[in-house]
């Protein structure tokens, strides 16, 4: 039996009412569908399954028979994606996708079993379902101890799941054979470090080598506390210093960096690319730089507003940041993220260097005009250019 005929045989046993979602991530292309997420619904008193289908800024709803949706599954995983997640009431299971058409499955038992209604209005599946006990969470008050999440704090669970699906999207740039490291910069009171790993090492066994980075002496104390307490020292720690500052390492898999407030989102990308991470996850907060920079005659009128002059700033730092990356050989995204505590900004820069040699179209002619047009000298530019 080939690796195909394994994968057609391990979807018809889960494609039933015990099966929680699928999740079809990173294409194999570079348009078209991005993603697709599939769930079991009834339909007419049979079981059926609806697809979300996720192609630019639309999302498409289809809901499908059983013998159908196998089909496509098959279709999807052969050609369009090389990773999918499946979660049934009793396992989790990692489908990998190469190019050659091999397939490898990697399963996972689950301790507690879940159920989810079929109607149509069922509760969405998160990446940390619901009902499954998670220790941070429950030291957050976002969970009970059994597994419930609090009311007033879904705004929160609703975050941390959202980050993880993009580091979900992102899991197959991640090596598997050796140990991965990963950088968070400015990782505040760090509950999106403690998911980010938990995800990573507890949930698809990464061996994973985190390093949370603050600046305030008391929050680095508490979080290797916790750490400590959730038995996560040996592959999480934290640290006291400044992004700009520290050299702790020559070589970096992935560089996170939430909330690093104006020009320290510079400081960490330029670090990330110059130790060629693989992969970037930015939300950028507070841009004053280019705000205290930013003239041009022809728009003094529209500036006079310090609001307007304020937004239209933050646009341009964080599409010139991502333009910046490209130029380093990502391929970057400016994807929606929820509002975060400490900021209303919510937007995410990813980037993921490219294995491929093709090189992109030529920016750089294009992007030193709006330099000069809006008569601006951003950190990173001065940063990748002085080296």
């Amino acid at each position: 039996m080939n690796d195909m005929e394994k994968l057609n045989d391990k979807l018809i046993s889960i494609l039933n009412e015990d099966m929680v979602s699928i999740i079809l991530s990173n294409p194999k292309k570079k348009t078209g569908v991005t993603k697709v997420k599939v769930r079991p619904l009834e339909m007419k008193g049979e079981i059926g399954f609806q697809f979300t289908r996720y192609e630019g800024t639309q999302v498409f709803h289809e809901n499908i028979a059983k013998d159908k949706a196998l089909h496509m599954l098959m279709e999807y995983i052969a050609n369009d994606f090389k990773q999918a997640q499946i979660i049934t009431v009793n396992e989790t299971i990692t489908v990998l996708s190469g190019g050659k058409g091999n397939i490898t499955m990697i399963a996972r038992k689950v301790k507690s079993e879940r159920k989810m209604p079929l109607s149509h209005n069922r509760q969405k599946t998160y990446v940390l379902p619901e009902g499954q006990p998670v220790p941070f969470l429950i030291d957050l008050g976002v969970m009970t101890k059994e597994g419930k999440i609090v009311q007033k704090k879904y705004d929160k669970f609703r975050q941390i799941n959202r980050f993880l699906e993009f580091v979900e999207d992102i899991l197959t740039e991640l090596p598997k054979n050796r140990e991965v490291t990963i950088l968070d910069f400015g990782c505040g009171k760090s509950y999106l470090t403690f998911a980010m790993y938990y995800y990573l090492k507890v949930m698809n066994g990464y061996n994973v080598k985190m390093t949370g980075l603050d600046l305030k002496e008391d929050v680095i104390d508490n979080c290797n506390k916790l750490s400590e307490k959730y038995g996560y020292s040996e592959g999480l720690k934290f640290l006291k210093g400044d992004i700009a500052d520290y050299n702790g390492t020559d070589k970096v898999d992935m560089v996170v960096t939430l909330h690093a407030c104006d020009t320290a989102t510079d400081y960490a990308l330029y670090k990330a690319v110059k130790w060629g991470a693989k992969v970037i996850l930015s939300v950028p907060c507070c841009q004053h730089e280019i705000n205290a920079q930013i003239k041009n005659e022809l728009l003094a009128p529209v500036f006079q507003y310090g609001i307007i002059k304020e937004r239209m700033s933050a646009l341009l730092t964080d599409a010139l940041r991502a333009q910046y990356l490209e130029e380093q050989g990502y391929r970057t995204q400016i994807l929606e993220f929820i509002d975060m505590e400490h900021t209303p900004k919510n937007l995410l820069i990813r980037g993921v260097l490219k294995k491929e040699a093709a090189s992109v179209p030529d920016n750089a002619e294009k992007i030193s005009s709006i330099e000069n047009f809006f008569e601006i000298n951003p950190t990173l530019r001065r940063l990748l250019k002085d080296n």
